[in-house]
């Protein structure tokens, strides 16, 4: 089971007591996931379509709770590529669903007393941080997804009206998140890619196994990746180490071939029999191995004197 069917199972077993909140996670659902038909008669009826049987139940439960209504559930089987079962829940009586709809501020009436769609959010249904919450919920149950965090951080809400779209980020953005919509094919996608941001969403949600589950992948790749930064600076100035060293070497072996390193002053002498010697060792080791000690910027500066003489021998033999 992927990530974002484990949340989604995790949030719709959250159980609401307010009816104000389920009416507002039942709106979400809604406009995310549910059609409502009108037919020649004026009749309208309200369906729902999902694979995920823990939201089928949540919606059931919804509109029982909430309305009491009759519902017809049924249950197919998707039989392209062996899928899973297709659940689906409709609401047939007219009248129960122009209520529902009307309710949750879908269909609304105009000044003819006829029914036209409203796309944006009711603001009436989300006036309380509670039903905030419970709207988001509602959203992501609906059409909202969640990529495995271990190979990258993205949660997502799918929409198919730019209204509603710039309504629901600006609900989530309301806690201070900073979602962003993008157009894809004919749908709107309010989404966030900060893995911080999206733990602060999946606990608006409640979904607290899925945080905590986040939280520790967060961790694992933040210390896996400290560790590859330090191993990868270890290793840069290793190499820096056994490059500036076989410098050295060919430069005081150069000058060891053309005049001979008796010729230089004795502190140079020192240093140059030292660095053959000790080819692996670091400038520090090698300021210690000094009678007396130097520190590094004084093996440091003795070397830089090797190269400087090595190099005007280079260009004298030109």
């Amino acid at each position: 089971m992927s990530f974002s069917s484990k949340t989604k199972n995790e949030l719709s077993r959250i159980e609401s007591e307010n009816d104000c909140c389920m009416l507002a996670e039942l709106a979400a659902l809604i406009r995310m996931g549910g059609t409502v038909q009108v037919s020649g008669l004026g009749r309208v009826n309200l369906k729902f379509a999902t694979e995920n049987a823990a939201i089928a139940r949540r919606i059931f439960t919804l509109l029982k709770s909430q309305y009491k209504v009759s519902t017809e559930v049924m249950v197919r089987r998707n039989k392209q590529l062996k899928k899973n079962n297709n659940y689906l829940i409709i609401v047939d009586n007219s009248i129960d669903a122009e209520k529902i709809l009307s309710d949750a501020g879908v269909l609304k009436k105009d000044n003819k007393q006829q029914y036209v769609i409203n796309y944006g959010i009711t603001k009436k249904l989300v006036k309380d941080r509670c039903c905030k919450r419970a709207y988001i919920r509602g959203a992501f149950l609906g059409g909202g997804s969640i990529s495995n965090p271990e190979r990258t951080y993205h949660l997502e809400f799918v929409t198919h009206n730019r209204q509603h779209s710039k309504d629901l980020s600006k609900l989530i953005n309301s806690f201070g998140l900073n979602s962003k919509i993008v157009l894809r094919k004919e749908s709107y996608v309010v989404y966030l890619k900060e893995g911080e941001h999206i733990v602060d969403l999946l606990n608006i949600m409640e979904a607290h196994s899925a945080l905590l589950k986040l939280e520790d992948i967060r961790i694992l790749k933040e210390v896996r990746n400290n560790v590859n930064r330090i191993v990868n600076c270890e290793t840069a100035n290793l190499e820096k180490t056994i490059n500036a060293s076989i410098r050295q070497i060919h430069n005081i072996e150069y000058i060891d071939k053309i005049i001979g390193i008796e010729k230089l002053p004795d502190n140079l002498v020192e240093i140059a029999r030292l660095r053959l010697l000790h080819r692996d060792a670091s400038l520090k080791e090698l300021g210690l191995m000094l009678t007396p000690n130097i520190g590094k910027s004084g093996v440091n500066h003795r070397l830089r004197k090797l190269e400087d003489i090595a190099d005007q021998l280079r260009e004298r033999r030109k």
